[in-house]
């Protein structure tokens, strides 16, 4: 009886967790839209996202991922690449969100373990890279060759694939979004320790 009541309070606190969290990541992203490096927004919502996947579980990390990937969708913030190819955006998108939610969650629950404060931290660290990483895959796989046009629109010089996706597409705002999350690693950790603690009360 009283493991089903524990598995109960945990599911409850899991889907509160979940339903505040969730709403934030909404609610960071459309702001994040009216932030630009370059001709991008930044993503806000990495923070809350690696909460929810270190105090909830990969899944909870990736289904708030997921949150973000439709958001970005739904706010229009896709919208150049969507001109291009449009089931290549949407996969690129979605992929990179739920990428960087399921494997902080990894990250931690491996890490966590011995160190929590370290967990936190490259767990903070890796949300930004799968963030990035799978965009710049994304950019390689669906829009390799729209990549000139693409800077024609928003008005750049295209200087070559590479140079124009790592300086152009996400340099500034990779540095932005892991730069946010280190220094917001202490408060990250310390959030979570606080709902740790009520967690076992």
């Amino acid at each position: 009886m009283n493991t089903k009541t524990n598995k109960n309070k945990l599911s409850v606190e899991t889907l509160t967790y979940g339903a505040i969290l969730t709403a934030l990541v909404i609610v960071l992203q459309l702001l994040g839209s009216f932030i630009k490096f370059g001709p991008f927004s930044v993503s806000l919502v990495l923070v809350p996202i690696v909460i929810g996947a270190a105090l909830c579980g990969k899944w909870m990390g990736a289904w708030l991922g997921f949150v973000f990937g439709m958001t970005v969708l739904f706010s229009g913030d896709a919208a150049l690449f969507m001109a291009f190819d449009i089931p290549g955006a949407i996969i690129t998108v979605l992929v990179k969100g739920i990428a960087c939610g399921l494997v902080s969650g990894l990250v931690y629950q491996l890490v966590a373990k011995k160190n929590q404060t370290l967990g936190v931290i490259l767990a903070a660290v890796t949300c930004p890279i799968m963030n990035t990483g799978v965009f710049v895959l994304g950019c390689w796989v669906f829009f390799l060759k729209d990549l000139p046009a693409i800077a024609d629109v928003i008005g750049v010089a295209f200087t070559g694939n590479f140079a124009f996706v790592f300086l152009v597409l996400v340099g500034a705002n990779f540095l932005f979004e892991l730069g946010a999350n280190l220094i917001l690693g202490p408060v990250i950790t310390r959030l979570i320790q606080i709902a740790k603690k009520i967690k076992k009360s």
